[in-house]
């Protein structure tokens, strides 16, 4: 994370960790300072200036959901995911802070941080966005550079997601799309060829006007260039979908906006007709929403509110406390499979047994009291495989 240093490594670990801490529950450095480590406040500062970057944050949350996934017990959680859950939690922030912005949803002045979790409760993305920032657009950029080892094939949304501009991109970028849409009933599917106004008689009320596709036949080179410029990280999502904005009628958009409107009426026939895709929809927004209740338990410094004005202090309290619960959901899963690797559970739990299994739980945490590490102890779990270097706390 720096070029060089004379620190000790256990001496900057402990550092590191209490930093951490310090950002990722909002007491912050100096309430941190006061326990009986040794460590001063100027210490853990300059350890977190010439250190703790956004990119080594995100690089260690990154490492941290790679180890969950490598750790984890496919007997007991079964097959790998390839499906994630994304919404937003919004932060509130001090009056005096001009540089919040009001939030029409939630009422209030503060930030947006979006997430990207994984069935199993694992955190695979996350960004800092502004109150008036697009959702979708964040979205799909969690989708495909989330940087862990995980491949995304599927993102379940909430009804922000449904919009036709996210479906033709997600299309185009071979993610499924899962909204949980509300308002079903007002959605209106699009016909697939012209001429035939009578081929769908018990969805007459339902259909609207053929797809276009000779505006997506006529704009392919186009739509297809902007997709790779978004896959190869050559241009982000929000920067093309802010130009389209300025510009509706630009042909390109208008054949993105036809490949949504197909692949959504796509979405709403299987999403009626398949039971159990209405019920996985449910349970993948049920993980993140889980995940933002231990958001308040976690970052309860403050009551919860931002002081800073500085957007990379306001990225760096986003990304500790995204390390923080990545580091939860790890140690847990850890405790659960070493408790349920005795012989005497493989009898008692049932399918739904293990269905309600989570490692996002909390109630064995301690948010007051004095901060104490002990690199030289460990936990005594057996399914966990030791990394190299100091041990945690």
């Amino acid at each position: 994370m720096a070029d060089g240093g004379s620190m000790p490594p256990e001496v900057l670990a402990e550092k590191l960790m209490l930093s951490i801490y310090g950002y990722g529950t909002n007491t912050g450095i100096r309430a941190v300072a006061g326990g009986t480590h040794g460590h001063t406040e100027e210490d853990i500062r300059y350890v977190r200036r010439r250190y703790l970057t956004p990119e080594a944050a995100r690089q260690i949350a990154v490492e941290i959901a790679n180890a969950t996934f490598t750790a984890r017990d496919t007997g007991l959680w079964g097959a790998s995911s390839t499906a994630v859950a994304s919404d937003s939690t919004h932060f509130r922030a001090w009056e005096q802070n001009l540089f919040t912005e009001w939030h029409s949803r939630y009422g209030g002045r503060g930030i947006l941080v979006y997430w990207h979790v994984e069935r199993g409760s694992v955190v695979v993305h996350s960004q800092t966005l502004r109150a008036s920032a697009s959702e979708v657009a964040a979205m799909v950029e969690g989708a495909i550079r989330h940087g862990t080892t995980m491949k995304v094939e599927g993102n379940y949304v909430d009804s922000h997601g449904q919009s036709e501009i996210g479906f033709g991109i997600t299309r185009l970028l071979n993610v499924d799309l899962l909204p949980r849409i509300k308002q079903i009933n007002h959605v209106r599917l699009y016909r697939p060829n012209v001429g035939e106004p009578d081929a769908y008689p018990n969805l007459v009320a339902a259909m609207t006007r053929p797809i276009r596709w000779d505006v997506i036949e006529n704009n392919y080179d186009q739509v297809i260039k902007y997709a790779t410029a978004i896959h190869s990280g050559t241009a982000s999502t929000e920067a093309i979908l802010s130009r389209f904005t300025r510009a509706a009628s630009h042909p390109a958009y208008q054949a993105m906006l036809e490949i949504g409107r197909a692949q959504r009426t796509c979405f709403v026939a299987r999403y009626l007709r398949e039971r159990e895709l209405q019920r996985e929809i449910e349970e993948g927004l049920n993980v993140v929403e889980s995940w933002n209740a231990a958001n308040a338990v976690i970052y309860y410094g403050k009551g919860g509110e931002i002081s800073t004005n500085r957007r990379e202090e306001v990225e760096m309290a986003a990304l500790c406390l995204r390390i923080l619960q990545a580091s939860l959901v790890y140690v847990n899963t850890l405790m659960l499979q070493d408790v349920l690797a005795e012989p005497a559970w493989a009898d008692k739990l049932t399918p739904a047994d293990r269905r309600g299994l989570t490692p996002l739980f909390w109630s064995h945490v301690r948010p007051y009291g004095e901060v104490n590490l002990d690199l030289g102890a460990r936990l005594d779990l057996g399914a966990g495989v030791a990394p190299e270097g100091p041990a945690p706390a």
